[in-house]
């Protein structure tokens, strides 16, 4: 089965590293991983844009290649998880697949936004209160799909580096699918 790398891995400073070290966890449990990277495209001669547009196009069909997703939920740039990563997941949730998600920040959404009062945020707004580590709309489509959400807290140091909490998802996926 061919898995769907998602994350914000794609931003570390070395991306194939990471990509690398998960593929071959991937493979240690008979499936193979793919990463966003992975297609070949030439993006010489093409605006920003077009650049983007054509990374899109290429994740789409990696996707659709696909028969599930493995996302890194770990928060990105905020107290949720990368947009494009969420994104991602409901598009492999659309096609019926499988989603698994893990974390390294084991806290729940509400515990990481800053309140101004229990429940509000500083704008006024209520905050998410479902004991769910991101948007329910996000673990709701892991958990219709078959699909589990691993989490653990793992130091700021090795916050975004760290692939044991994705190992426990991937052996998580094998004996679901797989076994």
């Amino acid at each position: 089965m061919r898995v769907y790398l998602a994350g914000p891995d794609v931003f570390l400073p070395e991306p194939l590293k990471i990509a690398r070290a998960k593929q071959e966890i991937c493979q240690a449990y008979g499936f193979v991983g793919l990463f966003p990277f992975d297609a070949n495209l030439d993006l010489s001669n093409l605006s920003p844009f077009e650049m983007g547009i054509a990374i899109y196009t290429s994740n789409i069909e990696l996707m659709d290649s696909c028969d599930l997703i493995i996302a890194n939920m770990t928060p990105f740039r905020g107290p949720s998880m990368d947009v494009g990563t969420a994104f991602e997941m409901g598009y492999m949730a659309a096609q019926g697949k499988p989603l698994f998600g893990y974390t390294n920040d084991e806290r729940f959404y509400t515990q990481r936004v800053t309140a101004s009062a229990p429940g509000w945020d500083a704008n006024g707004m209520s905050i998410e209160s479902f004991e769910m580590a991101d948007n329910l709309m996000l673990e709701g489509a892991i958990f219709t799909s078959g699909g589990v959400l691993m989490r653990e807290q793992i130091s700021s140091e090795f916050y975004y580096t760290e692939l044991k909490v994705f190992e426990t998802t991937v052996q998580s996926a094998a004996e679901r699918l797989l076994y």
